[in-house]
């Protein structure tokens, strides 16, 4: 088990072959949460421009923790690489997940980056990853860009598999229709691969690092619409094959068997849908090998969306409604009543029981009455006598209360009183601090507001990694406590908390503490009572086993908490 690194270096494979026309080392991982720098494949972006000479510039030393503008809070570097780093960041002004790029001022190509970083942010169009910020300050330049924590690259859609054809058709319109209003601004992505295309949980595809990403690693092209209509044609290929076009392997997937040359979709996998494959070979094969389908090759992005506009609409596929249970007869409609008989088979109807007709019989029945009404008489009679008891000994009572309220023997239960924190530490004891600047939010009365704990990828027991996380309290002076109620951020699975009373604010270790309370809840609360009475300034509130949670715009999904708000009793 390890807690998510916030400090991730991950260094370029460019290995294998080079099938298009300009080449650069991986890309950065521009605002998917859940997929930390995936991107160590093979870089083939397109064109007939040439890569520009990298400077070995030192990357400025950056740590999680660390701010910018005195607003970007660096939480976890997912690239770092030839003289740049990007980061997942939050935004503490607008409290919201962000991506960063970093590079030094005096990088050769940090002028180039800022560049595209403007003109990219100028398109504005919400089919691509929006560049918020870029700035040159204290010899840094960094780009602030979308975070986008619910959406999920193309390359970890195609793990288990191709692409459905509707979802292949809706990606491959999406992306050559946004491209080519990028480049009737003058803008090219000249990196567009898997790691590049997302899909978000609504189902739009959305295309990160447009120019950026070119211009971090110094990727240029004399043709940069062709370059980007093959990689359009490439992605699409991609998604109806679960190959990758070329012979070498890339984004984790298998290249095409060596020496065959570019062989289209439908004779790669069989059921491959004729039309989508037909456009995959024009946009990927536009040097004219696709003249012997009497189709004519693609060569811009503009000429891409014109033919998929051509083509026979796909539609989506049907809901498949599940046929319902077969009916099950139940015990009393399994009788004959109502069931027409079998051709010759002879209904016997059932033998009624014989009635109390007899003299016995009538005896019998008036006996029987006579009892049920002299026990009615006896059930009256026992009702009305102990209701008049209960009544007298109601006021009994009330006289008893009346004449012995000043007596000193009677109830001595205290009353609970809530006990008030006069402050808070978080207190490690082991590894790293979780978010030591907001513990006072867990005592500050606003349940919007929390300490949050990291993302663990292990769980939910958080041992033998961290012993576990917590908080100590400050109650001013030494104090018995009954109970504590820990609000919680986040349910399911199960949270652990335990009460340790501590000797000072900053205790030295676990076991100078004496636990005095623990409990284990599935909800968004927890209420530990005191198993052991121990009088103590000083309480700590520890975790010790953490609930599976979704990604948010702070963290990644794995086992985590926050606490929202603590209340101490005595």
């Amino acid at each position: 088990m390890a807690e998510r690194s916030t400090a991730a270096v991950d260094v370029a494979d460019n290995s294998g072959d080079e099938p298009l026309t300009a080449k650069a080392d991986q890309a950065t991982a521009d605002g998917v949460a859940q997929n930390p720098e995936r991107d160590t494949e093979s870089d083939k972006a397109q064109g007939s421009g040439g890569i520009e000479e990298t400077e070995k510039a030192s990357p400025p030393e950056l740590h999680s923790g660390h701010k910018l503008a005195r607003r970007y809070r660096l939480e976890e570097c997912v690239t770092r690489l030839d003289g740049f780093s990007s980061w997942r960041a939050v935004d503490e002004k607008l409290r919201r997940a962000v991506g960063v790029h970093i590079l030094p001022a005096d990088h050769s190509r940090a002028r180039s980056v800022l560049a595209a970083a403007r003109s990219s942010a100028l398109l504005g169009d919400p089919r691509f990853v929006q560049v918020l910020d870029a700035v040159e300050e204290n010899d840094l330049v960094y780009v602030v860009h979308e975070w986008l924590p619910d959406a999920t690259e193309l390359t970890a859609l195609l793990a288990p598999g191709p692409l459905e054809v509707h979802d292949a058709y809706q990606m491959v319109s999406q992306i050559a229709s946004a491209m080519a209003a990028a480049h009737r601004e003058g803008l090219a992505h000249l990196r567009l691969n898997p790691n590049a295309v997302l899909r978000t949980s609504s189902g739009q595809w959305r295309i990160r690092g447009l120019a950026v990403n070119a211009a971090l690693r110094g990727i240029s092209s004399d043709t940069p619409q062709r370059a980007d209509t093959e990689a359009i044609g490439a992605l699409l290929y991609a998604a109806l094959t679960q190959r990758w076009p070329y012979e070498s392997d890339a984004y984790g997937l298998s290249g095409l068997p060596k020496g065959v040359g570019l062989i289209a979709p439908d004779q790669v996998r069989a059921g491959v849908h004729r039309g989508l494959s037909e456009l995959a070979m024009r946009a990927l094969a536009n040097d004219g090998a696709t003249a012997s389908r009497h189709e004519s090759a693609c060569t811009t992005p503009e000429e891409l969306v014109k033919a998929i506009g051509e083509m026979p609409r796909i539609r989506p596929p049907e809901p498949a409604f599940t046929a319902p249970p077969e009916y099950q007869r139940t015990t009393y409609q399994q009788g004959t009543y109502g069931r027409p008989s079998p051709p010759g088979a002879t209904q016997v109807p059932p033998t009624p029981p014989p009635p109390l007709q007899s003299r016995t019989g009538k005896a019998l029945k008036w006996a029987v009455s006579a009892l049920l009404i002299a026990a009615l008489g006896l059930g009256s009679w026992q009702l009305a006598d102990a209701l008049m008891d209960q009544g007298n000994k109601s006021e009994d009572t009330k006289q008893t209360q009346t004449t012995d309220g000043n007596d000193k023997g009677g109830d001595k239960t205290k009353p609970v009183k809530t006990l008030a924190i006069q402050g808070a530490k978080e207190f490690v004891a082991k590894g790293d601090a979780q978010h030591p600047n907001d513990v006072d939010k867990t005592y500050d009365g606003d349940p919007s507001t929390y300490w949050r704990t990291s993302s663990f990828i292990g769980g939910p027991v958080l041992a033998p990694y961290k012993p576990g996380v917590g908080i100590v309290y400050d109650l001013g002076s030494a104090q018995n406590v009954s109970a504590a109620t820990i609000g919680l951020y986040y349910s399911g699975d199960h949270t652990t908390v335990k009460l340790y009373a501590a000797d000072s604010l900053s205790p030295s270790s676990l076991d100078s503490m004496t636990q005095i309370g623990t409990v284990t809840t599935t909800g968004t609360s927890a209420t530990v009572k005191v198993t052991k009475q121990v009088k103590s300034r000083y309480v700590l509130v520890w975790l010790t086993a953490l609930p599976h949670a979704d990604g948010d715009q702070y963290s990644d999904a794995g086992y985590k908490q926050a606490i929202t708000d603590v209340k101490f009793t005595g």
